[in-house]
């Protein structure tokens, strides 16, 4: 009788290792190792949409130069990619048209279907179902179930805790700080992370994890990521994935007075989430809810403190803070950019867009559209009509944690400079290389020159 020979264990755990190396391998190859050489030989033809995709993070004042050669192409730029949108009229209106969808339903032909098929199982933020890129009534079913914690109304309930924690990270800064501190580390990531982790019941010790989640798995919005750091960005998002997916479970044994326990609750009642669209949309709200606001604090220190003039004019009218805030998210948004897919033929602008095109809409450039803010360039603190930016995008995916946002923002940029008001950033000073989020990495300061 002929005897079956077994591969031992560890052979057998081999080969799935080599299985799912060749599975990531081959999904960082179509996903964006082929579109980052195709970008590369774009741009080498003068493509702008492309040099505009592989300029990583750094000076912003050369993405807003890009932005500016854009612009002078019209409302709408055509590229090989493409359409680009960099007027204020073109992209509020394609992010408000139901014209328009997010995301790359369908993704047709052969390299699609092998990103499909080899992507990961994890949650990812530009995959479905996440919030960013799905559409009604998906969309409107994962919204509403979060949107009462973020209205302005319970917003300005967490006010008063959010001056707590704000003036408490500003306590350990006066009492350890000798000499130049991270900016970025100890208070403006601290802060946003702290309120966000108690609206949705992380405990303390395992707030440190999730900051370094978010900022590990950040890249992840950007397109032409290199081997490497594709891989870094896949396992911080399996991480995030598995810790979620315990963080839920002891919620569901140990509900509090948070919104993943009431998610947790709704979903077991059979109301709400399934474990996928839970998990993706509680990871969600939980990393966006701190690591764009990391960008607009740090964003905005930098800014108050470049422009002193501002700064007197806020210390001697305070209640000119809520439009400073919105004219640092004008200037230097968290975000640079969206993307949409038209539907149907349609129009923008009086410019013809063929079904299934895509459009990127810059939101930097909308806010610096001169035919919107007068003499753009300028950071003004008491610019009538700073709030017409469209940092927050617009329409139906209009950020849902923008007045917190605000608030946070608000809050914690005020905070600061009236409790150091000689705070002066050093030397060292270190923006993100993320092309679509936009902030600091590193921001030194000496709090008491």
């Amino acid at each position: 009788m002929a005897t079956t020979v077994r591969p031992p264990k560890a052979v057998k755990a081999g080969i799935r290792a080599v299985t799912k190396d060749a599975k990531a391998f081959l999904h960082w190859g179509f996903a964006h190792g082929l579109p980052s050489l195709m970008l590369r030989g774009m741009a080498g033809r003068g493509d702008l949409q492309a040099r505009m995709v592989r300029t990583r993070g750094g000076d912003p004042s050369q993405v807003n130069d890009l932005v500016e050669e854009i612009r002078g192409h019209g409302p709408l730029y055509r590229s090989q990619m493409g359409y680009v949108a960099t007027s204020h009229a073109a992209v509020r209106e394609v992010l408000t048209s139901g014209d328009f969808r997010t995301g790359f339903p369908g993704r047709a032909g052969m390299i699609g279907r092998v990103v499909e098929r080899t992507a990961p199982t994890t949650i990812h933020p530009v995959e479905p179902p996440s919030l960013l890129v799905t559409e009604p009534p998906d969309h409107t079913r994962y919204r509403k179930l979060v949107t009462r914690v973020f209205t302005m109304r319970a917003v300005q309930r967490l006010r008063e805790r959010t001056e707590e924690i704000a003036s408490g990270l500003l306590d350990d800064l006066e009492h350890t700080a000798t000499g130049p501190v991270d900016l970025v580390e100890t208070y403006s990531s601290l802060l946003p992370v702290t309120v966000i982790a108690e609206i949705l019941g992380v405990p303390d010790e395992e707030r440190e994890r999730v900051l370094e989640f978010g900022a590990a798995a950040a890249p992840s919005l950007d397109l032409g990521l290199g081997w490497r750091n594709y891989r870094e960005v896949d396992g911080a998002l399996a991480a995030f994935d598995g810790w979620l997916s315990r963080h839920l479970d002891n919620l569901r044994r140990n509900p509090g007075d948070n919104l993943l326990s009431q998610l947790v609750a709704a979903r077991d009642e059979g109301e709400g989430l399934n474990d996928v669209e839970l998990k993706s949309t509680a990871g969600l709200v939980l990393a966006a809810g701190f690591e764009t606001t990391v960008n607009l604090l740090s964003n905005g220190i930098r800014l108050l403190h470049d422009h002193p003039d501002q700064l007197a004019r806020l210390r001697a009218d305070p209640d000119l803070w809520p439009n400073a805030v919105e004219e640092v998210l004008r200037v230097d948004p968290p975000v640079l950019l969206t993307g949409r897919m038209a539907l149907r033929d349609t129009e923008v602008t009086g410019v013809r867009v063929r079904g299934g095109a895509m459009i990127t809409t810059i939101l930097s450039g909308a806010n610096r559209d001169p035919e919107i803010f007068e003499d753009p360039e300028r950071f003004d603190v008491a610019r009538e009509n700073a709030r017409d930016h469209l940092s927050f995008s617009a329409g139906r995916h209009h950020c849902l944690g923008a007045a917190l946002a605000r608030m946070e923002g608000e809050v914690g940029l005020r905070t600061v400079f009236d409790r150091f008001p000689d705070l002066r950033l050093t030397p060292g000073a270190r923006r993100r290389t993320t092309r679509i989020l936009r902030g600091y990495e590193v921001l030194p300061a000496v709090m008491r020159p």
